[in-house]
């Protein structure tokens, strides 16, 4: 899979350049279609390949604000204030 990314990247760059290319020297119309294409392409091409491949494996439920995840960070952010207070009064 990350071979395939990168592959894709590559191609995606390679557009681009050959994109401006053409728009600064030779037709201006050919170069910005390059682009646009270039664009769509790291748009619905290479950005979901990307997050699939950072995605695989984990939870969803893990990175979503439902009620038990904010209670949670709640029960967490007050055990760690409490504990840096009972540092303060011993210093």
């Amino acid at each position: 899979m990350r071979a395939l990314i990168k592959l894709v990247f590559i191609l995606i760059a390679a557009g681009f350049a050959l994109g401006v290319y053409f728009k600064l020297y030779e037709e201006e119309i050919v170069g910005e279609r390059i682009i646009g294409i270039s664009v769509l392409a790291s748009a619905f091409i290479l950005m979901p390949l990307f997050l699939a491949h950072r995605w695989k494996g984990k939870r969803l439920q893990d990175y979503t604000l439902t009620k038990e995840n904010i209670e949670r960070m709640n029960n967490k952010n007050s055990e760690e204030s409490d504990g840096e207070s009972r540092h303060e009064k011993k210093d």
